[in-house]
């Protein structure tokens, strides 16, 4: 692995990081000369049992007017109608299967994981899309001319099932408890956290600066 790199720690379904995706892309991208980047999904929501998302509905309700506010994203009318008709909602949220998927996309353009993060949390938060169906991927990969039976196989795998699980361990050994975290890796062991939840732009790049230059 080369040094430093960008590690961004988030979640397919987390609000916050769906507000937080332009500015953390913009990083990546500016900073790509002098850091690599990679998403890891931090397993947000893992159920035992599947839970309906009548029981996080009113709060993200209310929260997601925060998230727009400070943001200046916008959810979209599809995914606030599951929010505001739990009843009628046939969504299970789990963090599992997107975690699948980002790193099935990871095996074709390892390079592009941030982007594909916030492809991912745009299909959901502004399209509606279910991230625990299968075909809520279909459209990605027809953007990234991704051979459907290869991305499925891929998706369905143990093999890759297993790389979503070993993101989730290693997020939990960066101590992180919240969504987004962002974090500059010096060394094998050195992590410095930049971001802790939702970070402008100016702020992160102060302190992605700071790192660097003391580690020159």
């Amino acid at each position: 692995m080369k040094y430093p790199q960008l590690i961004y720690c988030y979640d397919a379904w987390c609000g916050w990081c769906y507000g937080f995706s332009s500015v953390i892309k913009k990083i990546a991208n500016d900073y790509a000369p002098v850091l690599e980047s990679e998403a890891l999904s931090g397993g947000m929501i893992l159920p035992v049992n599947p839970v309906h998302i009548k029981a996080t509905a009113q709060y993200i309700s209310e929260a997601y007017k925060e998230v727009e506010k400070l943001t200046g994203v916008k959810f979209g009318q599809d995914y606030l109608w599951h929010i505001f008709n739990p009843e009628k909602s046939d969504w299970y949220p789990d963090s599992l299967k997107p975690a699948i998927a980002l790193c099935a996309f990871k095996a074709y353009f390892p390079n592009q994981s941030i982007s594909i993060a916030g492809d991912l949390q745009y299909a959901l938060h502004y399209e509606g899309r279910d991230l625990t169906d299968d075909e809520a991927y279909r459209h990605l990969i027809e953007k990234y001319k991704i051979k459907p039976e290869d991305f499925y196989n891929k998706l369905h795998s143990s093999e890759y099932e297993q790389l979503a699980r070993q993101e989730f361990s290693m997020v939990q050994q960066l101590q992180v408890t919240g969504f987004p975290a962002v974090f500059i890796q010096t060394g094998e062991l050195k992590f410095y956290m930049v971001a802790r939840g939702y970070t402008d732009e100016e702020t992160l790049r102060q302190r992605i600066d700071a790192v660097l230059n003391n580690n020159e």
